[in-house]
């Protein structure tokens, strides 16, 4: 997810891509950690679009 789309977005759409990006985060650690991932990047990812979100939702929180 690009921060262009990220920007675009409600605040109640961006909680609840987190708490999407969230579970998707722990099940791949979880699968993981069982059996090697075929693309591991995707963990990074996962975790570089959830700061993306966090960062988007501390903005508009100082902003207001």
């Amino acid at each position: 997810m690009k921060q262009e789309e990220i920007v675009q977005l409600s605040d109640q759409d961006l909680r609840d891509r987190l708490d999407n990006s969230l579970e998707s985060l722990k099940k791949l650690i979880a699968n993981h950690r069982i059996s090697p991932l075929e693309n591991p990047m995707q963990i990074r990812n996962i975790r570089k679009a959830i700061a993306r979100i966090n960062t988007e939702l501390s903005k508009r929180k100082v902003q207001n």
